[in-house]
């Protein structure tokens, strides 16, 4: 497969829109409705990958950052600014294959939201992340 051939989502995800700039960019990324927090996913493409061709540390730090942010923001309703993001590396992601991350908040007040969650290949872990994320508000809330 090469890096513009037509892919398919798995079954339940759609593409998600309305992303920053610097999001487009590095995406596309889909999601699919979940109880609980939020499901994001993106395909991995050699793109996302560094020279010995794993997923990029980077890479799968922004999509972190992004997934935690939109389950800060679901919660909260608030626009959510990172202030402490962690990341723990687990394991490899290769090009071609479907990233799947999960995250939920774990404690929201009026000005914070502490996030966790993780992303995976299959049942193959490859990091899990905590986060708080400071909420503004529009001056009317």
């Amino acid at each position: 497969m090469t890096e513009t051939d037509d892919f398919e989502p798995p079954v339940g995800w759609d593409l998600q829109p309305g992303r920053g700039p610097f999001t487009t960019h590095n995406g596309p990324y889909y999601h699919r409705a979940v109880d609980e927090g939020v499901a994001q996913a993106f395909y991995a493409r050699s793109r996302h990958c560094n020279g010995v061709g794993l997923v990029h540390g980077g890479m799968l730090s922004a999509f972190l950052d992004g997934l935690l942010a939109s389950a800060a923001g679901k919660a909260s309703g608030a626009i959510p600014v990172t202030v402490h993001l962690s990341i723990d590396f687990l394991g490899m992601g290769r090009a071609r294959e479907w990233v799947v991350g999960e995250a939920k908040v774990t404690r929201l007040t009026r000005d914070l939201a502490f996030v966790e969650g993780r992303a995976s290949v299959g049942e193959r872990d490859l990091v899990r992340a905590s986060a708080v994320f400071k909420l503004m508000r529009r001056r009317s809330d």
